[in-house]
């Protein structure tokens, strides 16, 4: 009987393979910008799916892949691969959407890449879907208000945790947030 394949690891294997991509057409004078989701949206549509997996290099890719595998590993235990890797691509395609958007709302135009917005979705995810916040949410039963302020505050802090030159904060938020309402409503759930 064969193992059951891992989302996370096939995931990791996409990046890793859209990395060596990128490596291969940098030799001929392409950069990131080929990757990276931008405005406007029409010019590189094929951006929407690239920007997800793309990393502007090792480093970031590094930081990327140990967050998925943590927890992408707690997470697919209870989902299945094709919810996953919707999942995954949905909300990493969400978060930088949002933060492309962010900029041009802002004044200040951004690109965007990598797959931190859904690693960000799948901590939210860990955090709103597991036993101990059913729990608490069936003892307290908040309000819709009240779930809003809780996803815009736990968004927050740990937007703010992980805040540093060059973040893409929007995407983090976005993502974390995209993450707690899925959470909560067991999104991924397989059975």
């Amino acid at each position: 009987m064969r193992p059951p394949r891992s989302p996370s690891l096939e995931t990791l294997g996409i990046i890793a393979a859209v990395f060596a991509v990128q490596q291969a057409v940098a030799l001929v004078g392409f950069g990131v910008e080929l990757f990276a989701l931008a405005a406007p949206l029409e010019h590189r549509p094929w951006t929407l799916l690239t920007s997800v997996y793309a990393h502007a290099d090792l480093t970031h890719l590094f930081a990327n892949a140990v967050g998925l595998a943590v927890l992408g590993l707690l997470v697919e235990r209870a989902s299945n691969r094709s919810r996953f890797h919707v999942f995954v691509l949905l909300t990493g395609l969400l978060a930088g959407l949002a933060e492309v958007l962010f900029g041009l709302l802002v004044g200040y135009p951004r690109m965007v890449l990598g797959i931190s917005g859904a690693v960000f979705a799948l901590m939210g995810y860990v955090v709103a879907g597991n036993p101990v916040a059913d729990s608490i949410m069936g003892r307290f039963r908040p309000t819709r208000r009240q779930q809003l302020l809780v996803v815009v505050v736990l968004g927050g802090l740990v937007t703010l945790v992980t805040a540093s030159q060059g973040v893409a904060l929007v995407a983090h938020f976005t993502g974390f947030a995209l993450g707690l309402i899925g959470g909560r409503l067991h999104v991924l759930r397989a059975y």
